[in-house]
């Protein structure tokens, strides 16, 4: 494996200077094509079959050739913002692949800027396709639609910098394949958002497909392998001096870094505890005998901390420390008992050796540390379970519903929840082998979870995955609720758990416990399907739960769980209940974000 691992790393370096010296070539007598079918076929190579977004005036001639291609989908949303999440969804699933979502010029873009932010805070690998006015228009700046009308046609592109790694404005035919190349490599090798602007004057232009018979480089640049030797010995010397007292923890970049293969290598091979990081849940089988459960800090279970802050030596990858993702900055492991591994360099406690990847070093480092299973086995791991309660009483609590919910998965799901009560309560349930879970636990945009929804349930009808089912309380669908039109019209069959608990229960925990800011105006929330398309009510299913019985009922119905139709499901929920880890996160929250200065 690891000597595959650095073939294959070799073979994406090569690709990456032969897309180099292709572009110093001159290719007269070349295959010519449209610069729009150039990037579609990009696209293709790259296992692109969707693309989200809106038309408009600068995109529609783009569009046409998008819809003339057999491979890649169309998917008009109703706005941008939705779109941006949708493309942010589908890359999330469809792992080693990217999101798509194409917009106009200046109004259509900013609306979906947003959700390009939190690809970029998330580390989630999207293009953002603009289409703009033509290059003698932008030469000239006439007072155009969608301008400022101040002459200033780079003012978006000046906001994109912001939220993406790369940017290409395309100004030549000759160039655009060496830049969309370029910002495509980008992409995928920092797994975050870049962004093109496409003139409607170059849509058409022929240019050389020469370039296509190189493929997009898919794998970051190989380690030195001197380096990358003294930094293995090095963690291999630091292991023994603990006489292997070590626990893995897994976090988000293990998954945005395309690893996940890698470290289920590391974790079998060597048999050592198993912990995982909010957002790195579902980055490894969760059934596993030596998976533990999740790890947040002060606010983990007492015996999942305890098992954690004791050992010798923690082995991070790829960590991302943030608020939520930490139990608000609580983690009690010194610099001096860690290793973090990440996608560009690794830290071994004070030291870190920049260029220096995990994908390709964990499949070495496990074939280093085979030799101590035996004593790493008998490190003892506790049960990641989660039993449902006996509550005397027929109230939807979560402390019910969380526990209760994970009986109905199955292997292969995709499981999306919405930033609040869903992401936190979520965090506790063992998932089946195979499933996956999506949640935006950094940038925590609500109301994403619905076009992401849409975005991950595409990616899994690719992928030939399960179910895609999404959790989310009713004051975050409100925001977004308009794509749920287009899961009908795309044919996807999401099961959506709305959780009715009267407004923005999260918020409520953080500040304003009764305040009137944070009630939402209840929607007649079985009637939205057919008003958004199903009128005939032949597509979709809608029920209302208003106590443990019903939601018991409904869970264990054949059909319900056969999932042949979109199904949304209204759960009738107590308006100041929120699982323990939201509870336990609002209070340190509360206490670092106070508003003070008031009597």
């Amino acid at each position: 494996m690891s000597t595959q691992g650095s073939e294959n790393a070799l073979r994406a370096e090569v690709d990456r200077l032969k897309l180099e010296v292709q572009a110093l070539k001159k290719e007269e007598g070349s295959q010519q094509i449209l610069l729009g079918e150039y990037l579609l076929a990009r696209l293709e190579q790259l296992d692109v079959s969707s693309m989200f977004g809106v038309p408009g005036d600068f995109n529609l001639g783009f569009l046409d050739i998008v819809e003339e291609n057999p491979n890649i989908e169309w998917i008009g949303n109703c706005n941008e913002l939705n779109a941006a999440y949708a493309a942010d969804g589908y890359a999330r699933v469809k792992h080693n692949s990217l999101g798509v979502v194409l917009t106009t010029f200046g109004v259509g873009e900013l609306s979906a800027m947003n959700g390009i932010a939190g690809a970029f805070s998330e580390m989630v690998p999207v293009l953002h396709i603009v289409g703009v006015p033509s290059t003698q228009q932008q030469k000239s700046k006439p007072m155009l639609h969608h301008t400022l009308g101040d002459g200033r046609y780079d003012a978006y592109e000046r906001a994109a910098e912001q939220f993406t790694v790369a940017q290409a404005e395309l100004r030549d035919a000759k160039t655009a394949p060496a830049e969309i190349d370029r910002i495509l490599t980008e992409c995928i090798k920092n797994a975050r958002p870049v962004y093109l602007t496409l003139p409607t004057d170059l849509v058409y232009k022929k240019v050389s497909a020469e370039r296509l018979k190189t493929p997009i480089p898919r794998l970051p640049s190989p380690n030195d392998p001197d380096v990358e030797k003294a930094v293995i010995d090095e963690i291999v010397k630091l292991v023994d001096s603990v006489n292997n007292d070590v626990v893995i923890i897994i976090d988000a970049c293990a998954i945005r870094h395309d690893a996940r293969d890698e470290v289920n290598e590391l974790i079998t091979k060597t048999g050592y505890p198993v912990y995982s990081a909010p957002m790195g849940k579902s980055t490894v089988n969760e059934q596993y005998e030596r998976y533990g459960g999740i790890y947040v800090g002060s606010i983990s279970h007492p015996e999942i901390k305890e098992k954690v802050e004791s050992a010798k030596l923690i082995l991070s990858v790829g960590s991302l420390k943030t608020d939520f993702n930490t139990g608000n900055f609580t983690y009690s492991i010194p610099t001096a008992s860690t290793i973090e591994l990440h996608s560009s360099h690794t830290n071994i406690q004070y030291a870190t050796y920049p260029d220096i990847g995990m994908k390709e070093l964990i499949p070495k480092l496990a074939a280093r540390l085979q030799a101590n299973k035996a004593s790493a086995l008998a490190l003892e791991v506790p049960a990641f379970t989660f039993p449902v309660p006996m509550e005397d009483n027929e109230i939807i609590s979560h402390t019910w519903l969380w526990p209760r919910v994970g009986q109905f998965f199955k292997e292969k799901d995709v499981i999306v929840a919405e930033t609040g009560t869903s992401s936190f309560g979520i965090l506790d349930v063992p998932l089946p082998d195979k499933s996956t879970f999506v949640s935006q636990i950094l940038w925590g945009s609500i109301g994403w979870t619905v076009g992401s929804t849409l975005g991950a349930a595409l990616a899994a009808r690719d992928l030939n995955l399960g179910r895609t089912i999404l959790f989310i309380g009713d004051g975050s669908l409100q925001l977004t609720v308009q794509e749920l039109s287009t899961m009908m019209c795309r044919g996807v069959k999401p099961i959506i758990f709305v959780l009715n608990n009267k407004g923005y229960t999260i918020e409520r925990y953080l500040h304003g416990w009764e305040r009137k800011y944070n009630d939402i105006w209840n929607w007649n929330w079985t009637a939205l399907l057919s008003t958004l398309g199903d009128a005939e009510g032949k597509l979709t299913q809608s029920y209302t739960v208003n106590n443990k019985t019903e939601l018991d009922a409904l869970l264990n119905d054949p059909t319900f769980a056969a999932a042949d139709k979109m199904q949304l499901v209204e759960v009738m929920m107590e308006k100041h209940d929120a699982p323990r880890a939201l509870k336990a996160q609002a209070e340190l929250s509360g206490k670092t974000n106070r508003y003070v200065g008031t009597s």
